[in-house]
């Protein structure tokens, strides 16, 4: 059976993303729900929180030795349904063509922080 590593914030803290967990089983990684929580809180904007997002995803799968190349399935929340446009363009910006990974999008009444409005989690391979 293929060992199970978890990549979770050190004791003393992680800067950012700071409550993302991931588990690798075997030649996968599973990345935790990602949201847009910088050193100043949350910025203003779905623009503005949906690059923080990509930025903290970016790292949290190097830390689990993978990359957005890599990403099979992504689920993305929103809490306004008018961010969905926008946040197609900017995921396209985001994946590379030749590399989408599948997606599921929901749009929630609620995510823990009320200004946050999205978040990331996925499931990638590990190079």
């Amino acid at each position: 059976m293929p060992e199970i590593t978890r990549f979770m914030p050190p004791a003393g803290g992680r800067k950012y993303p700071p409550f993302s967990i991931s588990v690798r089983h075997g030649p996968t990684l599973y990345v935790s729900g990602i949201g847009p929580m910088g050193p100043d809180g949350v910025p203003e904007g779905f623009a503005a929180q949906f690059a923080l997002v990509i930025q903290h995803l970016k790292r949290a799968l190097a830390e689990g030795e993978s990359d957005m190349k890599n990403v099979l399935k992504a689920t993305v929340l929103l809490t306004r349904a008018e961010d969905v446009a926008e946040m197609n363009r900017l995921y396209a910006e985001a994946f590379a063509a030749d590399h989408l990974p599948a997606r599921t999008t929901c749009v929630v009444a609620a995510l823990p922080i009320p200004e946050i409005l999205l978040e990331i989690e996925c499931i990638a391979a590990v190079y």
